[in-house]
């Protein structure tokens, strides 16, 4: 018999179904699950189901019946994955569940800022429409999105989804190449132009060594058209201190950011300190969460765990 252990099952909502898998088993789930838990929790587990709660090399050595890790999400940069492979634990992840809820609010984000939908709103709720004396009023700038240049950091699933709807817009879509990197492929704009002549970039990469804090201040002093940044990946791609400097010195324009550096963040998180502008929108990293992206997260969960045990395993990351 499987016994399976859902580490941080609040990290879907509680009207998102899990499917219970046809063969014998014994499925334990937690809300959340502190660091010093783990071990304990997972004590006797064949598969551990995570989203967010890290399984580091230490914890991973001490659980022999463990065989599987299920990932609730695409990323696994929670998980020690060579520690993984050292004793024979497979991993598995989500792929392509999310390829409408992450660029619908990312356009979201996007529109909200363009237009200045939080300033007019807080506007309408302190009085000021009823003051004009007319029928609208122009307190905040209002740009539109079609004929603007939209840079785009990855180029995965994500990221082409958001140049199809980028396009229907009337956009001008570029993908920036990989920094540091040059030739390519036609499909790819140098980083470095990309910088320089985009009105909004938006960025869809995966955290890694290499593409931590991609974006500082060096890059913020390329930006010549004070673009709008979008982030709805990773925090840790965008130096946070270094953000509010360039939007304080005018060098963005505004910025939407669904993910922190810390999540929840500390209460001393630079883009904590700003949240209240309005060319500022930070969500709680939501942009994922969708009931239709739940679910299929959901099912698609289950189905790897089905697939491992049936001796088929999908989504395989080691």
């Amino acid at each position: 018999m499987h016994k399976i252990v859902f580490l941080d099952r609040a990290t879907l909502a509680p009207h998102i179904k899990l499917a219970r898998p046809a063969f014998e088993h014994e499925l334990v789930e937690y809300d959340h699950t502190r660091a010093d838990q783990v071990a304990a929790r997972l004590d006797g587990a064949t598969i551990a189901i995570t989203n967010k709660v890290p399984l580091t090399a230490d914890v991973i050595a001490r659980l022999p019946s463990l065989k599987l890790v299920a990932v609730a999400a695409t990323g696994t940069d929670c998980i020690d994955k060579a520690a993984c492979e050292q004793h024979g634990i497979r991993v598995s992840n989500i792929r392509g569940y999310a390829v409408n809820t992450v660029p619908e609010h990312t356009f979201a984000l996007m529109l909200a800022l363009r237009r200045n939908l939080i300033a007019y709103r807080d506007d309408v709720l302190l009085g000021e429409w009823q003051k004009s004396g007319q029928f609208c009023f122009f307190n905040h700038a209002i740009h539109d999105l079609g004929g603007m240049t939209l840079g785009i950091i990855g180029e995965g699933v994500l990221g082409q989804r958001v140049a199809e709807i980028a396009k229907a817009f009337g956009m001008r879509v570029l993908f920036a190449a990989h920094k540091g990197r040059e030739g390519l492929g036609p499909l790819y704009t140098p980083w470095d132009e990309v910088l320089e002549t985009s009105d909004i970039i938006t960025i869809h990469s995966p955290l890694t060594p290499q593409t931590r804090d991609m974006l500082a201040m060096p890059e913020f002093r390329k930006m010549k058209r004070t673009p709008l940044i979008i982030n709805t990946a990773r925090g840790g791609l965008v130096d946070e201190a270094a953000l509010v400097r360039a939007l304080d010195e005018g060098l963005i324009g505004g910025i939407g950011f669904d993910v922190l550096s810390s999540e929840p963040p500390n209460d001393d998180n630079p883009l904590m300190r700003i949240a209240g502008r309005p060319n500022v929108i930070v969500t709680p990293h939501v942009a994922w969460a969708s009931d239709e992206a739940q679910q299929s997260l959901a099912d698609q969960l289950m189905g790897n765990v089905v697939n491992f045990v049936s001796g088929t395993p999908v989504n395989i990351v080691v």
